[in-house]
This record gives C-alpha cells, sequence and structure tokens, in this order.
C-alpha cells in the first residue's frame, strides 16, 4: 500500500474521511456478524493505519456487536464503513473513492463462509444492452469518488 492520501466515504457523501500513512493488509471476512454487517456475503476491510484517519465531513454512528467490536456506518444513509476492534480500526474497501490496488489478499474466518462463495463468479454474465441503457438514464444521488466542497450539490439533506 502506498503512503498517498487516500479519500472516501459512504454512499450519500455526509461522512467523509482522509487517510494519511501506509494501510495495512486489505482481507475479506466472511463472519456472520461482518455478513450481517454488511448485507452480503462477506466484508472486504483494510486496516488503517494508528491514529492516521481524519474524518473530514461527519463521522460515523457506531453499533457494538461484540464485547470488544463496534462496527461503524453512516447515521443518514447506513453505509457500512468501519470495523473497530481493540488492535485497531479497518475501513470498508469499498468506502474507498479508489480501490483499484485494494485487492483482499487474505480471507479470515473461512470456515463460516457461505458454501457456495467459491463458485459465484463462475455463474453466467448479464449481457442486455438495453438494461445497460437504461441504468445509464438514472439520475443517481450518490456521492462522487472524489472529494466535494459541498455535498449535497442543492446543500441540504433530503
Amino acid at each position: 500500500m502506498s503512503d498517498a492520501i487516500r479519500t472516501g466515504g459512504c454512499q450519500c457523501g455526509s461522512v467523509r474521511f482522509r487517510i494519511r500513512g501506509e494501510l495495512g493488509r486489505p482481507s475479506i471476512c466472511h463472519c456472520r456478524m461482518c455478513q450481517k454487517q454488511f448485507g452480503s456475503f462477506f466484508s472486504a476491510l483494510v486496516t488503517a493505519p494508528k491514529d492516521g484517519i481524519e474524518w473530514t465531513r461527519d463521522e460515523p454512528s457506531y453499533f457494538q456487536s461484540s464485547v470488544n467490536i463496534d462496527r461503524g456506518f453512516c447515521p443518514k444513509c447506513g453505509t457500512p464503513l468501519t470495523y473497530r476492534h481493540p488492535g485497531g480500526l479497518e475501513i470498508a474497501i469499498g468506502a474507498f473513492d479508489d480501490r483499484s490496488d485494494l485487492a483482499p489478499r487474505i480471507q479470515v474466518n473461512y470456515q463460516a463462509r457461505l458454501p457456495w462463495v467459491d463458485t459465484i463468479f463462475d455463474q453466467p454474465v448479464h449481457n442486455d444492452q438495453d438494461y445497460y441503457a437504461r441504468q445509464e438514464q438514472i439520475i443517481s444521488f450518490q456521492h462522487p469518488d472524489h472529494e466535494t466542497e459541498q455535498w449535497p450539490s442543492a446543500g441540504h439533506w433530503a
């Protein structure tokens, strides 16, 4: 991981962060708590440098999921953002503006994975061009993958 400054945040743009310093190992976690937090098959997280994260626009709210673990999320849109434990803080890889070099290098809690996870990318690819043309017509209210001076652009939340 590079020492460059990295940015990211939630889907609606209410919570934003800036990270200075080298990121730790990117990972996939298959535990049931991560499945529930992300509403998905697993979580994808990367370790933040100690004291290297700055919340630049609001901060996550936290849910204590177990004795030593807090899970952070955006209080407005619900985007899962963090996994906080006694050893540090991990950030959801999908929350980074640039995720291109954050490919997971290890899987944890592998024994808890869903049995079909190993084959999900063997499934057919949907190639209906009309479907993709319709998707391009959607007006997105999602925060863009870069810093903004003001968000939402209208200056207020719905």
